[in-house]
């Protein structure tokens, strides 16, 4: 008489600890994983930092694929957000201003590069940044892989600021990120007794060791280690990428997450 009771009881538990486990949101820090109750309800938690990615679509060199940026910023912006614990990460904005089409200019003369006009980026920046504004986020930050927008970025934050005066809103851009990955990671290799000429400033030693460490997929290693010395006319702009290497690009990588992480913890703290 008792065994059925038994088993409807446990069958009620097993029940309830399904509901319970579904009712769990995934551990994420990607918006794009999450249904929008469970952002809200993070959010109304206290989790009101948003990373908004900005990569680009552009021409590496023959050794790179076109989405470098794009996959650099994402894994990027997926450990700092980690190593904050009360951010998010917003999808990648992978369309990005990178000259002009009529004449090709700048990357544009390669195939595969993408390029928008800036106020059209600006635009989109303001948009999206806005968007998360109304959703309570109070902690807008913009973290950009690519050189050739940071004056658009900066002029953002300085209009979204202004519009949102008195209220708990701010957008933030800090430096460090870009700082970290360009001249700061320069100077790590310097002393590591790598020359400027390897390093380079686009598709040379620095940004395709930096690849190597998050997405060695995406590097086309035997043509790397062929031999043959690129330059302009290949896309890579200053540097040679043939002793480029994960372990290198490691240490950028923890410097660009750490040092970023360091000045957004600073910033929460000092206001």
């Amino acid at each position: 008489m008792h065994f059925p009771v038994r088993k409807t009881f446990v069958s009620l538990i097993f029940l309830a600890a399904s509901h319970l486990a579904f009712a769990q949101a995934p551990k994420t820090v990607f918006i794009e994983d999450l249904t929008w109750t469970e952002l809200r309800d993070q959010v109304q938690a206290g989790k009101t930092t948003i990373i908004i990615p900005i990569g680009a679509t552009e021409q590496s060199g023959p050794d790179v694929a076109l989405g470098k940026h794009n996959v650099r910023v994402k894994i990027l912006s997926q450990r700092i957000a980690e190593g904050l614990g009360n951010a998010f990460v917003a999808p990648v904005i992978a369309y990005v201003p990178e000259g002009n089409t009529a004449p090709p200019t700048s990357h544009m003369r390669f195939p595969g590069t993408i390029t928008i006009p800036d106020d059209v980026f600006e635009k989109m920046l303001e948009s999206a940044a806005n968007s998360f504004k109304v959703h309570g986020f109070k902690n807008i930050v913009f973290l950009g892989d690519h050189g050739g927008y940071q004056n658009d970025i900066k002029k953002v934050v300085a209009s979204l600021n202004k519009a949102w005066s008195g209220s708990p809103a701010r957008a933030i851009v800090p430096p460090e990120y870009y700082a970290s990955s360009s001249d700061g990671f320069a100077q790590i290799l310097r002393q590591h007794g790598f020359r400027d000429d390897e390093i380079g400033t686009h598709a040379g030693l620095a940004d395709t060791s930096l690849l190597l460490a998050v997405a060695p997929q995406m590097v086309r290693q035997d043509r790397l280690r062929s031999g043959q010395k690129l330059g302009l006319a290949d896309g890579v702009y200053g540097g040679d990428p043939r002793r480029s290497t994960a372990e290198l690009g490691q240490l950028g990588i923890d410097a660009i997450v750490s040092r970023t992480i360091a000045a957004l913890k600073a910033d929460t703290a000092a206001r």
